[in-house]
């Protein structure tokens, strides 16, 4: 089976699992997994000069579609800053909202608002129809990353190079700060999103609520917590893990701007498919960087995975086999967006490339 097969059919309802014991071990039963993704590998893109294989007019052009998606990061994070901030505004109780604000807040790479506003865009619609959007899967995005930094969870201190939101605040608000947003998620679609028929928006609030529900992020999130230190978690366990704890909501904001920009079914499932390719790709590279990069470098804490005996694609496949797998992931990302109108897809394909080739 291809990737491109693979991915397509990958669901989050069909592969449900067991957990049972061993002799004293604990193992996993996975009746009917999803396929697994057969890998053909790459020149890691790493091993040689770009610019030794490019002419004059090509590393030019090169050099000028990236200044314009620094502009457009620097655009569109502006304005997602802006909305979070108006969003999360101080009142009572203080320390609640104060919580929700310290993380929400802190800065982060806004990868999920702009694939939204950027796949609303793509066909069709504008900015603001997708901004409420855009803000509820940061939100979600920043309650998952409060909750999984809890010492119930992956107990870290560190997150975007500030104390997590448990040190500052006690375990106690930050639970109920990681659920304040996530009500506040799905509130802020509702009663914002304007310009959209109410189809959409029940359509757009059922997306959301299954890509981080137990057949999306919550399931990921669990088998990764009952994978720890087992010697024989395979690629398959791992794509499962990743496919529902990263990719899914991932998913969820190129799906949710696609749906609220107008897109036809088909292109909803073809943008579908490119962030599914993005959203393992994103957990690929995230995991390559757990063991190559330092605390500093990451803002967060280096070698985590580790240190917790996770396994990761590093552990089981190696690194440069990670890296090139990562790279076939951004190639079929980026097959998914033929088709499209090639100038309003750009910001998508350079995100694609953002992902692959980040450095923290």
């Amino acid at each position: 089976m291809s990737l491109s097969t693979t991915i397509t059919t990958l669901g989050y309802t069909h592969h449900p699992f067991s957990y049972v014991g061993n002799k004293g071990r604990s193992r996993f039963r996975s009746p009917g997994f999803m396929p697994h993704l057969k890998m053909k590998f790459f020149t890691n893109p790493s091993s040689f000069s770009v610019s030794a294989v490019l002419t004059k007019e090509q590393e030019s052009k090169s050099k000028k579609q990236a200044m314009e998606f620094k502009e457009y990061v620097l655009e569109k994070a502006i304005s997602v800053n802006k909305a979070l901030e108006s969003a999360v505004s101080i009142k009572e109780p203080v320390m609640i909202h104060e919580s929700m604000r310290y993380s929400l807040l802190a800065g982060g790479k806004r990868i999920r608002p702009m694939l939204c506003i950027a796949a609303c865009e793509l066909v069709g619609g504008v900015e603001s129809t997708a901004m409420p959007a855009a803000c509820a899967v940061e939100m979600i995005h920043t309650m998952s990353l409060i909750h999984d930094d809890l010492p119930c969870m992956d107990n870290d201190d560190l997150r975007r190079g500030k104390p997590t939101n448990h040190k500052i605040y006690g375990e106690d608000v930050a639970v109920l700060a990681g659920d304040a947003l996530l009500a506040l998620a799905f509130e802020h679609v509702a009663t914002h999103t304007k310009g959209v028929s109410s189809d959409r928006i029940v359509r757009v609030i059922g997306e959301l609520a299954k890509c981080i529900g137990a057949e999306g992020l919550v399931a990921g999130q669990v088998v990764d917590i009952i994978s720890e230190g087992i010697s024989d978690v395979d690629l398959k366990h791992l794509e499962f893990i990743h496919l529902h704890k990263t990719a899914a909501l991932l998913e969820g904001s190129v799906v949710l701007g696609a749906i609220l920009g107008g897109a036809p079914d088909e292109d909803v499932e073809k943008l579908r498919k490119f962030a599914r390719c993005i959203g393992l790709l994103f957990q690929v590279v995230d995991d390559i960087l757990d063991v190559t990069k330092s605390s500093q470098q990451l803002g967060k804490t280096a070698g985590k995975d580790l240190v917790a005996d996770k396994v990761t694609y590093p552990k089981l496949i190696g690194i440069e086999k990670s890296r090139e797998f990562a790279e076939e992931l951004n190639k079929e990302a980026k097959a998914q967006l033929v088709g499209f109108d090639q100038e309003k897809a750009a910001p998508l394909f350079a995100l694609a490339n953002y992902i692959a080739y980040r450095e923290n």
